[in-house]
C-alpha cells in the first residue's frame, strides 16, 4: 500500500512539471500576424519578466478625416474609428454635436420589382446626458420626429440608386452627442451620403443638404436652434452638383420671389458638402460591387408593348373614366396579355409583366401630355379640379369642415383643450411642448382596399406634419389664444393631394371653431412631365401640371406640394423620381401653383371668411383664474386626487401653473359646474358687489354667520335679510341652508359683511290713497335711485361695528319710525310744504343712521369692484359735498316735523347727531377729541353719539355713577377700542 501511494505521488509531480514546461514554452513563442494593425514581437530569447507576464497587444486604428468650413462653422467627416464592419460608416461633427450614419446591403438576390430602402434615424437620450423618463428607463418605439428625420434622409438619396437595383439597403443614423445648438437631421443626411460613397453599394451620389434661415431679411446658412426661433424661414435644400433633389420649407407667408432667391442662395452652399465626400472616398472608399440588376430585356419590352399599347391608349383618351373605372380597364388589359403569354409559355415575360405594363402606361401618358397637352381627365395643364367646401358639417363638435377636390375628399375636425393638453416632446433639440397638432389618417377604405390599421405610419406622419407647418403660420399667438388645438384629418376618398386637401379643410375647420386665423390657407400639388435626352441627361421638353391626380403623381417626375395664403407661402414639400431636376423648372412651378391657390381660396372664403362667434351651446370655454400657490395645492390634493376627481365628475380639463388655474370646459354649463366646485374648495378673490354661494353655519339674535368661498366666513346682519322688517331670523333662514349672498364690504377688523336683500328684487310700493290728494306727497325713493356721488360714496363711507344691544335698539327705532310714517296726522302736516321739496323719510333716515353708509352694490352701481385686500383711497372733497347734502336733507327733515309735538322731543337728539359734522370711521384714531352727545346712561357708563352714525362708550371712573343727562354734550377723547371695535372714550376738559 505504501508503494502504491508513493507511485501516485510521483505521477502527480511529473504531471505538474510537464504542464509548467508547456506553459513556459507557449509564452516564449513569437507573436506573428499578417495584419498591420497589431504590433509583432521578434525576440527569441525572452527575459524572465516576459516569461512570467504576457505582453499586451495594442490595436492601431486607421482613421481618415476631412475638415471643411460652411458658413462660420467647422465641419468634420471621420471614418475608420467606429462601426468598421458596416459597408460604410461616417461620423459628421459640428462643435459638440456628432452624428453617426451607417449603410449595409443584403447579400442575396431577392426577387422583387422595387427598391427596399429603409432609413432609421434615432435620438437616444444619452446624447444629451439624460436618462429616459419611461418606466423601463429606455427608449421605446420611434417618435414622430425620428420618423420625419428618416424621411428627410430617404427622399434625396432614393432617386440616385441605379434602375433595377432591388437589393435591400438599410441606413441607420444615430446621434452620438448633442449640444442642443445644432439640429442633427441635416447632419445625418450628409453623413449618410458620405457613408454611401465609402460603401460598395452602387449609388449616383454624393449629395449636399443645407438648412437656410432668414432673420431680419438676411439669409443665414446653418442657423442654430436659437436663430431658427427668430427666423421667418426654415428651408432644407438637397441637391447634386447641378440639380435639385429635395425641398422642405416652413415659412411665415414668404413671397414667391423671396423664396426663389433663397433657393438660389442655398444651392451653392449645399454643393460645398460634395467635395469633402469625394476626397474622403478617394482615401477610404471601397470598390463598388457588381450587383445583379433586374432589368427588362428589349425583346420582352417590345413584345408586351405591341400587345398593350393600343388598348391602353383607348382607356387614357376617354375622359369619362373615373379612377376605379380606369383602373379596372387597365387590369383587364393586363389579364388579357397574361393569358396570351401563358398560352405561348413565355415565362420570362410573365415574371416582368406587371412592371412592363406599368412602363408602357407611363410612356403613353407622358407622350400624350408632352405632345398634345391633354391630361387623363381632359383638363388643361393649369386647371384645378371641381371644388366643394362645407364648414360646420358636424355641429356637435368644436369645429369641422368637409373639403372635396375632384374625387379627393377630406373631413377635418378641430378639438380645443387646456394648455396642459399640449403634446410633450422628448427630442434633444427644439421646444419641450407643442400646442398645435394635426393628425392625418389614411384608412384603407378611402382607396377601396382591405388593410390593417397599425401604429405610426411614416407616410401619415409626414403628410400630417406638412399640413401642420402650413397652418401654424396663421394661428394667433399664444398670449391671445391660449388653447391647445388638435386637428384630425380623416381621408374619406383619395385621388391625389390628400395632404393639400387637409390644409384647405383644416383652415376652414379652425375658423368654424372660432379661432381667429390671420388668413385662409390653401394648398395644391404641382406635377412635372419631362422628356430627357438619354445620352446627356438634359431635359429637352417638359410640362408643368397643376393639381395632379394620383395616377399623374405615380407616372410623373415630380410631386411639388405648395401651401400658402394670398400673401405668401407657408409650407413646401418637393419629392422627385429622376436623379435631379433643374432649379429653373422648380422656380417656374411656383407661378402656376399661386394661380391655382387663389382659385381654391375664393371657394373657401365663399363658405367661411371669418372666425365664428363662440356663442353656441357646444362652444368650448376657457378661463384663467389667479390664486395663491397654497390655494392651488389645496385644490390639487394629495397626489392630484382632488383635481382628478373634479375632472372626472365634470369632464373639464384643469391645468395649474405658478399662481394661475386654467380651466377648459366643453360648454358653458360644464364651466359653471367646475367653477362652483373650485369655489367651494379654495374660493376666489372677493369683490364688493360679487355674489357668492354660502351655507348658514350659525344664527344669532343680530344675524347669521355664513361659510362661503372656500372656507371663509362672513356676517349676514338681520338688516340685510330682506327689504321688509324681520321679526324673527329663524323665520327666514335656517342652519345648513345654502344662499346666494352679495358682499357689501368689510368692517374695521376685516370681517366680511354679506347681504341677502341686495340679491333680491325690491318690491314696488303701492300708492297710499291718502297721499293721492291735490297736493301730492313724495314717496320714499328707492335706495338705488338716491342722488349721490357713487365714486366718493364707495371710497369714504364709514363702517360701523355695533353690539347686539345696539342692534336691538336700532330695530326699535326703525319700528317706531315706521309707525310715525303711517300716522294719520302726518299727511296734514306735509300738506303745508311745497311739492318741490323732497324730504327723506324716517325709514330711510333710520336705515342710514343704522348702517352709516351702505356698501351694497345697488348704491355703488357703475363703480368698478375692488378686492377687499386692496387699499382704498379717501377723497376729502367728495366727502365734504356729501356732508352738505346730508345737512340740507336734515334741515328739510326738521322743518317737516316741526309741528309734530308728540314725537319731536324724541327725535331731537337724533336730528342733532346728523346736524353736526360727521366723523369718518377711518378718521377716528386714538387721541381724537370730539364733542359727543349722551344717548343712554347705564349702570357702568355712558353710550355716546360721536357723530356720523358712530357710537362710543364711556366707563365711569371708580365704578361710581355720576350725574349725566340724556341729550347733554360732553367733550371726549378716544383712548382705545374694545374687542368688538367700539371706541372707548374719556372725558376731557379743553382750555
Amino acid at each position: 500500500m505504501a508503494s502504491v501511494a508513493i507511485t501516485r505521488k510521483n505521477h502527480l509531480v511529473s504531471s505538474l512539471l510537464y504542464s509548467i514546461r508547456c506553459r513556459s514554452s507557449y509564452f516564449r513563442r513569437p507573436i506573428t500576424t499578417s495584419r498591420l494593425s497589431f504590433t509583432t514581437s521578434t525576440s527569441t530569447s525572452p527575459s524572465p519578466a516576459d516569461t512570467e507576464i504576457p505582453v499586451s497587444r495594442t490595436k492601431v486604428l486607421e482613421v481618415f478625416k476631412e475638415e471643411f468650413e460652411i458658413g462660420s462653422r467647422l465641419l468634420t467627416f471621420e471614418t475608420g474609428k467606429i462601426a468598421r464592419f458596416a459597408n460604410g460608416a461616417v461620423v459628421l461633427g459640428i462643435d459638440d454635436t456628432k452624428v453617426l450614419s451607417t449603410v449595409c446591403s443584403s447579400k442575396g438576390d431577392g426577387v422583387r420589382d422595387f427598391l427596399p430602402l429603409t432609413v432609421d434615424y434615432q435620438e437616444k437620450q444619452f446624447a444629451q446626458g439624460v436618462i429616459p423618463g419611461t418606466y423601463m428607463r429606455r427608449e421605446g418605439a420611434p417618435k414622430e420626429r425620428e420618423l420625419l428625420c428618416g424621411r428627410l434622409i430617404d427622399r434625396p438619396i432614393r432617386p440616385l440608386f441605379p434602375a433595377g437595383f432591388y437589393h435591400e439597403v438599410q441606413v441607420m443614423a444615430s446621434v452620438l452627442s448633442s449640444d442642443g445648438k445644432q439640429d442633427p437631421d441635416v447632419m445625418a443626411a450628409n453623413a449618410t451620403s458620405a457613408a454611401l460613397m465609402l460603401s460598395d453599394i452602387p449609388w449616383g451620389g454624393p449629395i449636399g443638404m443645407i438648412r437656410v434661415g432668414r432673420i431680419d431679411g438676411h439669409l443665414v446658412v446653418n442657423p442654430t436652434v436659437d436663430e431658427l426661433n427668430l427666423s421667418d424661414l426654415n428651408l432644407v435644400y438637397a441637391c447634386t452638383k447641378d440639380k435639385t433633389l429635395m425641398l422642405d420649407v416652413q415659412a411665415s407667408e414668404i413671397s414667391e420671389k423671396d423664396l426663389e432667391a433663397a433657393f438660389r442662395f442655398a444651392h451653392p452652399e449645399a454643393v460645398k458638402f460634395i467635395a469633402p465626400q469625394l476626397r474622403l472616398a478617394e482615401k477610404a472608399g471601397k470598390q463598388k460591387k457588381e450587383y445583379k440588376l433586374s432589368l427588362v430585356s428589349e425583346r420582352t419590352m417590345n413584345k408586351i408593348r405591341d400587345l398593350t399599347e393600343t388598348p391602353i391608349e383607348a382607356v387614357f383618351t376617354d375622359p369619362s373614366y373615373g379612377k376605379f373605372e380606369r383602373g379596372e380597364a387597365l387590369d383587364k388589359i393586363a389579364q388579357n396579355v397574361k393569358g396570351i403569354l401563358e398560352e405561348e409559355g413565355d415565362e420570362e415575360s410573365l415574371k416582368v409583366l406587371s412592371k412592363t405594363v406599368d412602363t408602357v402606361r407611363k410612356q403613353i401618358i407622358r407622350k400624350r401630355i408632352i405632345t398634345e397637352g391633354f391630361r387623363l381627365d381632359g383638363r388643361r395643364l393649369d386647371e384645378v379640379r371641381p371644388l366643394y367646401c362645407e364648414a360646420g358639417s358636424l355641429p356637435g363638435l368644436h369645429g369641422s369642415a368637409l373639403f372635396s377636390r375632384g374625387d379627393t375628399q377630406v373631413l377635418c375636425t378641430v378639438t380645443l383643450g387646456a394648455p396642459g393638453d399640449a403634446q410633450r416632446l422628448d427630442s434633444i433639440v427644439g421646444p419641450p411642448t407643442k400646442r398645435f397638432m394635426l393628425h392625418y389618417s389614411f384608412p384603407p377604405f378611402c382607396i377601396n382596399e382591405v388593410g390593417k390599421r397599425t401604429g405610426l405610419n411614416r407616410r401619415e406622419v409626414g403628410h400630417g406634419t406638412l399640413a401642420e407647418k402650413a397652418l401654424v403660420a396663421v394661428l394667433p399667438p399664444e398670449r391671445d389664444f391660449p388653447y391647445t388645438v388638435r386637428i384630425n384629418s380623416e381621408v374619406m376618398s383619395s385621388d391625389g393631394s390628400t395632404s393639400m386637401a387637409t390644409v384647405c379643410g383644416g383652415s376652414m375647420a379652425l375658423m368654424d371653431a372660432g379661432i381667429p386665423l390671420q388668413e385662409h390657407v390653401a394648398g395644391l400639388s404641382v406635377g412635372l412631365v419631362t422628356e430627357v435626352d438619354s445620352s446627356t441627361g438634359t431635359v429637352n421638353e417638359y410640362r408643368i401640371l397643376t393639381d395632379i391626380l394620383g395616377l399623374e403623381d405615380h407616372l410623373g417626375d415630380m410631386d411639388f406640394k405648395i401651401a400658402g395664403t394670398r400673401n405668401g407661402i407657408t409650407a413646401i414639400q418637393l419629392d422627385i423620381k429622376p436623379a435631379g431636376i433643374p432649379l429653373d423648372i422648380i422656380c417656374e412651378s411656383l407661378g402656376p401653383a399661386y394661380k391655382g391657390r387663389l382659385q381654391i381660396l375664393d371657394h373657401m372664403e365663399q363658405e367661411i371668411n371669418a372666425a365664428r362667434a363662440q356663442d353656441g351651446k357646444n362652444s368650448p370655454r376657457l378661463v384663467t383664474l389667479k390664486y395663491s400657490n397654497d390655494d392651488l395645492r389645496r385644490l390639487i390634493g394629495p397626489l392630484g386626487a382632488l383635481k382628478m376627481k373634479i375632472e372626472e365628475e365634470t369632464g373639464a380639463r384643469m391645468s395649474v401653473s405658478d399662481g394661475a388655474l386654467t380651466i377648459v370646459a366643453k360648454n358653458q354649463s360644464v364651466m359653471e359646474k367646475v367653477q362652483e366646485k373650485v369655489d367651494l374648495i379654495i374660493g376666489r378673490a372677493i369683490e364688493v358687489g360679487g355674489v357668492y354661494k354660502g351655507i348658514i353655519t350659525s344664527i344669532k339674535e343680530y344675524g347669521a354667520f355664513v361659510e362661503f368661498n372656500g372656507g371663509q366666513h362672513g356676517l349676514l346682519h338681520v338688516s340685510e335679510l330682506s327689504h321688509e322688517p324681520i321679526s324673527k331670523i329663524s323665520d327666514v333662514i335656517s342652519v345648513g341652508q345654502q344662499l346666494s349672498l352679495m358682499c357689501i364690504g368689510q368692517d374695521l377688523r376685516g370681517n366680511i359683511k354679506l347681504s341677502l336683500k341686495a340679491t333680491l328684487p325690491q318690491k314696488t310700493k303701492k300708492p297710499d290713497p291718502v297721499k293721492t290728494s291735490s297736493t301730492p306727497v313724495e314717496e320714499d325713493p328707492p335706495r338705488q335711485q338716491e342722488p349721490q356721488n357713487s365714486t366718493s360714496y364707495s371710497a369714504t363711507s364709514p363702517i360701523v361695528i355695533r353690539s347686539a344691544v345696539e342692534c336691538d335698539e336700532e330695530e326699535k327705532l326703525s319700528t317706531l319710525a315706521s309707525s310715525v310714517k303711517h300716522n294719520s296726522k302726518l299727511p296734514r302736516v306735509l300738506k303745508t310744504k311745497s311739492s318741490s321739496q323732497k324730504p327723506k323719510s324716517l325709514k330711510s333716515l333710520s336705515n342710514e343712521d343704522e348702517l352709516g353708509c351702505d356698501l351694497g352694490s345697488k348704491k355703488t352701481k357703475g363703480v368698478k369692484p375692488f378686492l377687499l385686500t386692496e387699499k382704498r383711497t379717501n377723497s376729502g372733497s367728495n366727502y365734504t359735498s356729501s356732508e352738505e347734502e346730508e345737512e340740507e336733507d336734515d334741515d328739510k327733515h326738521k322743518h317737516m316735523f316741526a309741528n309734530v309735538v308728540d314725537i319731536s322731543d324724541f327725535f331731537k337728539d337724533r336730528e342733532s347727531k346728523v346736524e353736526e359734522t360727521s366723523i369718518d370711521a377711518k378718521k377716528l384714531k386714538l387721541g381724537t377729541k370730539v364733542t359727543a352727545k349722551i344717548v343712554q346712561v347705564r349702570a357702568r357708563g355712558l353710550v355716546l353719539d360721536l357723530g356720523g352714525g358712530i357710537n362710543g362708550m364711556y366707563r365711569f371712573e371708580g365704578g361710581g355713577k355720576q350725574d349725566f343727562e340724556v341729550g347733554s354734550e360732553v367733550r371726549v377723547q378716544c383712548t382705545s377700542f374694545n374687542s368688538k371695535g367700539i371706541p372707548v372714550m374719556s372725558i376731557v376738559q379743553d382750555d
